[in-house]
């Protein structure tokens, strides 16, 4: 049995045509990247999936806070 056969703790990512983890390591995309990824595959489909969307919201964060120290470009 393949590891995306099964899921543990809900069924938020079965209905989905592509699951999220083949996307993410299909793409070599980062942790944060794929963390919006996930999030944004079930929010729907959560008790509060508005608490998904603040995650996402949080995790785009950490992405411009990075780039930006990239660019030496820090707002405070």
């Amino acid at each position: 049995m393949k590891s995306t056969d099964y899921q543990v703790a809900g069924d938020h990512y079965k209905k989905l045509k592509i699951q999220p983890i083949e996307y993410i390591m299909a793409n070599q995309l980062p942790f944060a990247e794929g963390c919006i990824v996930k999030y944004a595959s079930r929010w729907r489909d959560k008790g509060n999936g508005i608490d998904d969307l603040w995650k996402i919201k949080q995790y785009c964060d950490f992405i411009i806070e990075s780039e930006l120290e990239k660019l030496d470009n820090v707002k405070p």
